[in-house]
């Protein structure tokens, strides 16, 4: 019941206008929910574009089985690379520094795991020559308590058809088991090591590969590939040395388990168009063996030697020289 101010008396048409002005309300809610949900749509469809077009544009993955030409093309190139001891295993003092400077061997892979049958559908033959040595500097600094740290860097300077841009590290553990300085003791050495990083060249189609005569076959274009090889491997070493007298030489046995991670990447622009920058991942576990050894060429430099197989990949060797700073 509503009254008028000055006569206090009813007004029937007060009951209307409220419910006109109700109504009035409720059809603009009404509105700008409908123009809310009208948003929320055009939102949610964009998203979903998004989300879609985000999607065709990641690279395809490809993921070979273990077994694969693919698979084993990629751990036989980890071999070289892999951060072993490299010829010598003395400990060094809290603080004390040494470098040292190694090239090893890369050997050629066999014809048939050249040939890609996982991944690709044409036949073709990889590029695997890019350089026959691979050069590593290595820096290890004595830490307290025994153990020995170990890094190594290759930047990205192109050497032979490789460029690298590779990181690694280790830290071990020396052990004397027994004997003394002056009668040459025997030692044991625990080690963990990992190795990060890429390298890049022209493995899938260099340019002495390109072809413009048939557009479905392989590498059907103008301009060579650029495809990056992502070693990734994580270990441990177990090595038993034995030095002479005044540790003047010493010799040592290792064995290890590697965990390989390898990614490759395609980078390769058609002729027709379209460029193929397909991924190829996989896992796998590798045991490791090797044989080193090292001479002193005076009291700080030595020379240094390692024969590095994985008996289910490839068997390659290392040469090198360290200088230790007192």
């Amino acid at each position: 019941m509503f009254r008028s101010p000055q006569e206090g008396g009813e007004t029937p048409n007060g009951a209307v206008i409220v419910a006109t002005t109700l109504q009035s309300n409720e059809m603009r809610a009404i509105g700008v929910m409908l123009r809310v949900d009208r948003v929320v749509r055009v939102v949610v469809a964009a998203a979903g574009l998004f989300a879609v077009g985000a999607a065709m544009a990641q690279a395809p993955v490809c993921e070979p089985p273990e077994s694969s030409n693919e698979a084993k093309l990629l751990a036989f190139f980890a071999t070289p690379i892999s951060f072993s001891t490299g010829g010598l295993v003395q400990p060094l003092a809290p603080g004390q520094l040494r470098v040292a400077f190694e090239a090893t061997y890369v050997p050629s892979p066999s014809r048939a795991i050249q040939q890609p049958e996982a991944c690709y559908g044409i036949k073709k033959t990889e590029n695997t020559n890019l350089s026959p040595v691979f050069p590593r500097p290595r820096i290890a600094v004595g830490l307290p308590g025994g153990f020995l740290l170990e890094g190594s860097y290759l930047p990205p300077v192109r050497v032979a058809d490789a460029e690298p841009n590779l990181g690694s590290v280790a830290l071990s553990l020396p052990v004397r088991l027994y004997g003394t300085y002056q009668q040459g003791p025997l030692s044991l050495l625990l080690r963990a090591h990992a190795t990060i990083g890429r390298v890049r060249g022209s493995i899938t189609c260099p340019e002495d590969k390109l072809q413009r005569t048939d557009p479905d076959g392989a590498c059907y274009g103008s301009i060579a590939s650029s495809d990056t090889y992502k070693p990734n491997m994580y270990g441990g070493e177990l090595a038993l040395a034995k030095s002479g007298p005044s540790e003047r030489w010493g010799a040592y046995a290792l064995t290890g388990v590697t965990l390989l991670r390898p990614r490759f990447q395609v980078g390769f622009l058609y002729g027709s168009g379209a460029f193929d920058d397909t991924k190829i991942t996989v896992d796998m576990t590798r045991l490791a063996l090797g044989a080193g050894g090292w001479y002193r060429v005076g009291t700080l430099a030595a020379i240094t030697g390692e024969l590095y197989s994985v008996p289910e990949d490839a068997t390659t060797f290392r040469l090198g020289a360290a200088y230790s700073f007192r």
